[in-house]
């Protein structure tokens, strides 16, 4: 998964360990060019794919091997900062957008500069825009391009059918955050009580719902990756003055407050579950239970949603909203080096090699996620529809450009540690939206 998630402490963390960071030492010797190279991610689904490019990798390079840990994801953040503070980090790591500003300004992430330039890396052969994430405040590069992320509809056929509602329809959705939209009027048809009523007939029991017509991950933090981001930034909002590396946030404006009044009514409405009810639970483990109807998530998710048995599973792009276009946050991890690598050499080599089409390709063939590279996410869509699924949902928005960016600053872990708690306070009722005006002065004054 590639929301950010919990970790308040790793701004703290890596404040603590300036000392101990500066660049691993044997840069230039023969032992930092071979020997084993620890690798950490935190898909499992991606697992397979990735051991065998490091298998592949080592038969073309036999003096180096790669050892592979897969931690989920608040585990692997959480392990991965003590590692910083004891010295045991990964020589490589999968990185998050959200995450690697801090790393950078607190010496954790080595840079690979000359490298790209000795080694001739074409970084126009990334999606746009991929390559330049990783390039921090100070002009350096921490990072090289693996894959990216857009955000679509999962929903259940067999439910839609027994609505009549047809997936044109679902392909067509609109929203505002007045009256919702037609998104709005197909979630609330959707929504089924106990006793068969729906969501918009008379003597509806919102207080006994069987079948909520809209899935919820949670309150959306910060970013509101899948929750409510693909809605928000169809109205003007944006989460920054500037992205990457702004440094004023806009939760106090009225277009977003708007917005999380419509979202938090959703629940009030017995539309979408109540927040208490998911904590602990999988969105998509619910909605292969039969509990919700449509589910708002990540591209990284197709293969899970489509695995379930018995459930028939479509995916519809974002509505398109008051402005007249779709949104989807565009997320692009990469794969960094720890500062402190003893293995600088290898590693390098490892990282240049995940970025090639040598991996990306194998990536691709796997139909998991989308590979950075542009022939090789062309190769993915193409295994995608040979397993019978359109992901058109997830590819058309880069192609008709109606992404934004994940949200990239400095104090992202202070940031979502304010945020978190005030929007989980907003989606469950049990603050007004208007409270996201003190958050947002909490948040601002970060950065001053």
């Amino acid at each position: 998964m590639k929301k950010m998630k919990a970790t308040g402490a790793l701004a703290a963390a890596a404040a603590a360990v300036l000392a101990l960071s500066a660049c691993g030492s044997g840069g230039g010797s023969a032992e930092a060019g071979k020997g084993e190279i620890s690798y950490w991610l935190w898909d499992a689904n991606q697992l397979p794919a990735y051991q065998q490019c490091a298998d592949d990798f080592t038969k073309a390079n036999p003096d180096i091997t790669v050892k592979i840990t897969q931690r989920g994801w608040d585990d692997y953040w959480s392990t991965l900062t003590n590692g910083f503070v004891g010295g045991t980090a990964p020589d490589v790591f999968t990185n998050h957008l959200g995450r690697y500003g801090e790393l950078a300004e607190n010496k954790q992430l080595l840079a690979i500069d000359d490298a790209v330039d000795k080694d001739k890396v074409d970084l126009s052969a990334y999606n746009e825009g991929l390559a330049d994430l990783w390039v921090g405040q100070d002009g350096k590069r921490y990072g090289m391009p693996k894959d990216w992320d857009t955000i679509g509809l999962f929903y259940n056929k067999d439910m839609l059918s027994a609505a009549g509602i047809s997936e044109a329809q679902m392909k067509d959705l609109t929203w505002n955050p007045e009256d919702g939209g037609t998104y709005e009027k197909v979630v609330a048809h959707l929504t089924v009580d106990k006793s068969g009523k729906r969501g918009d007939e008379p003597g509806f029991d919102k207080n006994n719902v069987q079948v909520y017509g809209l899935g919820l991950n949670g309150g959306g933090d910060s970013s509101g990756q899948t929750e409510w981001s693909y809605l928000t930034n169809t109205t003007g909002w944006s989460h920054t003055d500037k992205n990457p590396w702004g440094t004023h946030y806009n939760y106090d404006d009225p277009k977003f407050q708007d917005s999380m009044q419509w979202f938090a009514g959703l629940a009030d409405k017995g539309y979408m579950p109540k927040l208490e009810t998911t904590v602990g639970a999988s969105m998509a483990d619910t909605f292969a239970a039969g509990k919700s109807a449509i589910n708002a998530h990540g591209s990284w998710m197709i293969g899970q949603y489509t695995g379930y048995k018995g459930i028939q599973v479509g995916i519809a792009p974002t509505p398109v909203g008051p402005e007249g276009k779709r949104a989807s946050m565009f997320n692009g991890l990469a794969d960094s080096i720890w500062a402190g690598t003893k293995k600088k050499d290898a590693s390098i080599k490892w990282v240049e090699y995940l970025a090639s089409s040598a991996c990306q390709d194998v990536v691709a063939s796997k139909a998991v996620v989308f590979p950075a590279l542009k022939a090789s996410s062309d190769k993915a869509a193409a295994a995608f529809q040979a397993k019978g699924v359109d992901v058109t949902a997830f590819t058309e928005h880069v192609k008709n450009q109606t992404t934004f960016l994940y949200p990239i600053t400095d104090n992202t872990a202070k940031v979502k540690g304010i945020m978190e708690p005030a929007m989980d306070a907003v989606v469950s009722g049990k603050a007004p939206v208007s409270s996201l005006t003190a958050a947002n002065e909490q948040v601002n004054a970060l950065f001053k």
